[in-house]
């Protein structure tokens, strides 16, 4: 959808002018990996989205492979693997997977039957979504997990599987997820304790929570100025270009920025569901691809605004997700404009 470019640039411009304010080196990078990803979004436009789909399940295999690799050899940066080191370009797989992981999810519901065992397909769905999902929680990245566990969900749910056997399914998991707590690592545990008692742990978890909340809140209605943040501009606000940066932007744009910023994720959402209700109701496979395409799309950037959003003001627990077009980064960047290209 070309049309998505024009709120996309104009969120891009947020990002790169609150970049820009904190550190200018960080607005000229992120300018250059906006202008490679509108390089890709045209490239795999012109490939067609039809070429993707057909080979999904290769894509699928590939990226699972590159997360192995990663997970082994990877760059590892405070106690995380998630990146490959080229040299000129850090690729993160998980990124770039989320679009594939949402093609492939979107071709292999579209083509259910309810003729087949209801079971085995469950059951080969569940592997193929916990295969990925796993890899990336060991990384460890519980926070981009969550984003695979909430994108896979919200398809299987709008898919033509029967609504009671994944009913079925949810309250299987939910009676099993407080066993989850132990397989969390302790900063992980940390992060989730100090948001319900942040006057326990001032200093190390809740710092991070409790300097975003100051942040916005010294941005008062119109904002500091370019560069004139101080919170983020002397470092009080860690992580204040990549999980912090929506605090960074209300600090230096005010309430006024950050609504306008709201507003554009709006209008993204919006299209992308103007353009899904074209194909709710169609039965043919490529009609419920297109359909659930374009919902995994809208998952996945709603579910990260959200979150990041969240725990920018407070209400939500740290969880390391990124912020589209607002946070440092060229792989989210670049997987995205790939992600609006595949859009049929």
């Amino acid at each position: 959808m070309i049309s998505l470019l024009l709120p996309t640039f104009f969120l891009f411009l947020f990002g790169f002018f609150n970049l820009f304010g904190i550190k200018p080196v960080l607005g000229s990078t992120m300018l250059l990996n906006f202008t490679v990803g509108l390089f890709f979004f045209f490239i795999f436009k012109k490939l067609s989205w039809k070429f993707f789909r057909e080979n999904s399940t290769l894509f699928y295999w590939l990226f699972i492979g590159i997360l192995l690799i990663t997970y082994i050899i990877g760059l590892e940066v405070k106690g995380s693997k998630r990146w490959i080191d080229l040299f000129f370009f850090r690729f993160q797989g998980s990124e770039f997977f989320k679009i594939f992981f949402i093609l492939f999810f979107a071709d292999f519901f579209s083509k259910f039957s309810k003729s087949e065992n209801i079971f085995l397909t469950l059951t080969k769905t569940l592997i193929y979504f916990a295969l990925p999902t796993l890899i990336i929680f060991k990384q460890p990245d519980l926070g981009n997990a969550m984003v695979y566990v909430f994108v896979f969900f919200v398809l299987l749910f709008f898919s033509s599987v029967p609504k009671k056997n994944v009913l079925y399914l949810l309250g299987s998991l939910c009676a099993f997820l407080p066993f989850g707590w132990f397989f969390l690592k302790e900063y992980q545990k940390s992060r989730i304790i100090s948001f319900f008692q942040p006057h326990l742990d001032t200093q190390q978890n809740a710092y991070n929570m409790i300097q975003a909340m100051i942040t916005i809140g010294s941005g008062t209605f119109f904002g500091r100025g370019l560069g004139l943040g101080t919170q983020s501009k002397l470092y009080f606000l860690p992580e204040n270009s990549t999980d912090f940066a929506f605090s960074s932007l209300v600090e230096q744009f005010g309430f006024v920025g950050g609504l306008l910023t709201l507003i554009l994720y709006v209008v993204i959402l919006y299209m992308l569901f103007k353009r899904s209700q074209k194909f709710v109701l169609k039965d043919d496979e490529t009609g419920k691809y297109t359909f659930l395409y374009i919902l995994g799309m809208m998952s996945f950037i709603f579910f990260q605004v959200m979150v990041n959003i969240g725990m920018n003001l407070g209400i939500l627990p740290i969880a390391g997700i990124a912020l589209p077009f607002i946070s440092y980064g060229g792989s989210m960047i670049v997987s995205l404009m790939i992600g609006f290209a595949l859009i049929p």
